[in-house]
């Protein structure tokens, strides 16, 4: 059977790759935060139009500061608003390679489920055929394929 994918990464960029990730669990491991769902409930990611809001108000503090309340702490605010710029960012870039990486796993799941199957196949077969060892290999295999019985039909009621 024709294999739909191939893992086309070398040992030694599978490596650097495990390498990296642990170095970014490593910078971040002390500075960003874990909500319980509870904190994310009560605190919730603020929707599209919030975020034109916040953009907005960020706006006018850029060009026209005499606007600005008094009462925000706006070196705060930039802080703030910086780190979400970069966070926001990071994430889509980091998201993007999750879903590619995701893509990949389940063609390499796909592939290899095919390739069970018909080694299935071929021990049911050697099975028939008497070949030593594959009774007992088809025996314990059979557990993946569990059997429901249908339902008895009589008239119009199922049994």
């Amino acid at each position: 059977m024709r294999n739909i994918i191939q893992d086309q990464l070398t040992q030694e960029e599978k490596d650097q790759a495990t390498q990296l990730v642990a170095q970014l669990e490593a910078i971040f491991s002390d500075k960003l935060s874990a909500l319980t769902e509870k904190e994310r409930r009560d605190y919730k990611a603020i929707n599209e139009k919030n975020k034109l809001f916040v953009n907005k108000i960020w706006d006018y503090r850029q060009h026209s500061q005499v606007l600005s309340s008094p009462d925000v702490d706006w070196q705060e605010f930039e802080r703030d608003y910086k780190a979400r710029v970069f966070a926001e960012n990071l994430l889509g870039r980091v998201e993007s390679l999750a879903y590619r990486l995701e893509s990949t796993k389940i063609l390499h799941d796909y592939d290899n489920y095919q390739d069970a199957l018909n080694d299935y196949s071929y021990s049911q077969y050697s099975k028939g055929a008497g070949k030593a060892g594959f009774t007992e290999k088809v025996a314990e295999l059979k557990q993946f394929f569990a059997r429901t019985k249908s339902p008895v039909k009589t008239d119009d009621t199922t049994v």
